[in-house]
């Protein structure tokens, strides 16, 4: 199955525009010459991936590596997970935090998962087979090199509205890539509700909730986020709002095209 098939219309015309306005700007703005901006985006990669090798040698010293032997229920789960997006080169680390939270990097294989240890407390198998997926999805995209990449290039010296531009444009795409990724992560678990619930746990941080209780809890953001101050906040997010994310689960999941690449997997 290819990426292309699940991946959220907005991204690629976003990227390009962001690209379109990266080259531009260098072109045209008077603080930054051709020259001097290569050389910045040379140096921020690099610094990117001195910094990745150091996250990881980190977790490898603080997290534990997910593992047959470490901890196989979640081992199996992870596997299953890969095998379904055909994801390689990649490991999964689970660290102790308290936080509810995952999250994925990587220049150089392999790309690093990093699972924080509360979620394995409050998700079942289900939600976290989207969390897990939705990671798998940052990979198997190509998200983990674009944003490492666009976001130095984002942070190329210019006037102020110059870099505001920028800036807005690679936001906007971060949040467009999220939308890709859920998609992974809805076709990973096969199972639009428990997609949500794992979303609305990330913010309850609560365990065995029932229906009723997660429909409140929808309700409540979804006021929230439906006010002028939670529609401002987004623009200078890289996540979109929670309820936006489980619009477009829904919306996906009546999909003909959800279903069409759900037949093909369980076939």
């Amino acid at each position: 199955m290819r990426p292309a098939a699940y991946r959220y219309p907005g991204e690629n015309s976003t990227l390009y525009g962001t690209l379109f306005l990266v080259f531009l700007i260098i072109a045209v703005t008077s603080t930054a010459t051709f020259f001097s901006a290569a050389l910045l985006v040379a140096l921020v990669v690099a610094i990117t991936y001195t910094r990745n090798r150091s996250q990881h040698e980190n977790l490898m010293c603080q997290g534990v590596l997910v593992s047959s032997k470490t901890l196989p229920e979640l081992n199996k789960l992870v596997e299953s997970c890969a095998k379904r997006l055909n994801v390689k080169d990649y490991e999964v680390y689970v660290t102790r935090n308290r936080q509810r939270n995952a999250y994925t990097f990587g220049l150089h294989n392999p790309r690093v998962i990093v699972l924080y240890s509360s979620l394995l407390e409050i998700m079942d198998r289900d939600e976290l087979a989207f969390i897990i997926g939705h990671e798998m999805g940052h990979i198997r995209l190509g998200h983990t090199h674009l944003n490492s990449l666009l976001g130095g290039m984002a942070g190329i010296p210019s006037s102020s509205f110059f870099s505001a531009i920028l800036n807005y444009a690679f936001l906007k795409w971060n949040r467009s890539c999220e939308y890709s990724a859920d998609r992974a992560g809805m076709l990973v678990n096969g199972n639009p509700q428990k997609a949500i619930s794992a979303l609305l746990k990330l913010i309850t941080g609560k365990s065995g909730m029932s229906e009723q209780d997660l429909q409140k809890v929808y309700q409540q953001v979804d006021a929230q986020d439906s006010t002028w101050l939670g529609n401002f906040s987004e623009v200078f997010a890289t996540h979109p709002l929670i309820s936006r994310r489980i619009e477009q689960i829904q919306q996906y999941a009546q999909s003909p095209a959800y279903k069409k690449l759900m037949a093909k997997l369980q076939r």
